[in-house]
């Protein structure tokens, strides 16, 4: 039998440009200490959240009010928590755990202080963790309870209308704030514009 003959296939291979982006690969994604800790917690309390580390601010928290409040994004901007320990079934936002540098008992941190505000005015419980190379499962249970009895009486704040949530750009990323069109076909319509406009041309549509 007689095979048929193959075709012969012209496959381009790119070449790579001669110079190189300026990236690299990190040698270490998590220090020691985040490490030490991440291990601690999966053994701790990984049969019941799921644990994610260095979660940015913004994709937890939105900003009331964006364009009275505009300077209140780059208190958050840029900015992450250490963990997330979010629900197994539905990834909600349920505990934060941040390292902190030790500092006498009477001192604290502007950082460590706005990290503490933010997460309670949410009512989201947040651990604060002094950094360490070892983890007892015990500590870290008493700090647990300590910052879920912080929280017990505050009411958690979520977005409860489509102009209280406020979307992050779809083009570059940054948050938005609410306007509207003055002239044209869509005067007196709503939308969301992208902060660093006119840089940036990101629009989300609202009514």
């Amino acid at each position: 039998m007689k095979m048929p003959a193959q075709k012969s296939i012209n496959v381009k291979v790119h070449e790579p440009s001669r110079e190189r982006l300026p990236y690299r690969l990190r040698e270490t994604f998590m220090s020691t200490p985040e490490l030490a800790l991440l291990r601690a917690l999966q053994e701790m309390a990984g049969r019941h959240y799921v644990i994610c580390p260095k979660v940015a601010l913004n994709d937890i928290f939105y900003i009331v009010r964006p364009n009275e409040n505009v300077h209140f994004f780059n208190k958050i901007f840029r900015k992450h928590v250490d963990f997330l320990l979010c629900e197994s079934s539905t990834f909600k936002p349920a505990i934060g755990v941040e390292l902190v540098k030790p500092v006498s008992r009477n001192e604290t941190r502007d950082a460590d202080q706005f990290m503490e505000d933010l997460f309670l005015s949410a009512g989201l419980p947040l651990v604060h963790i002094p950094t360490s190379e070892r983890y007892s499962e015990n500590d870290l249970v008493e700090l647990f309870q300590l910052a879920i009895m912080k929280v017990r009486n505050s009411k958690s704040l979520r977005a409860t209308t489509k102009t209280d949530s406020v979307p992050m750009c779809p083009v570059c990323g940054k948050m938005m704030v609410l306007r509207m069109h003055r002239n044209g076909h869509g005067a007196g319509k709503r939308y969301y514009g992208c902060m660093d406009n006119p840089k940036c041309s990101g629009i989300v549509a609202i009514d």
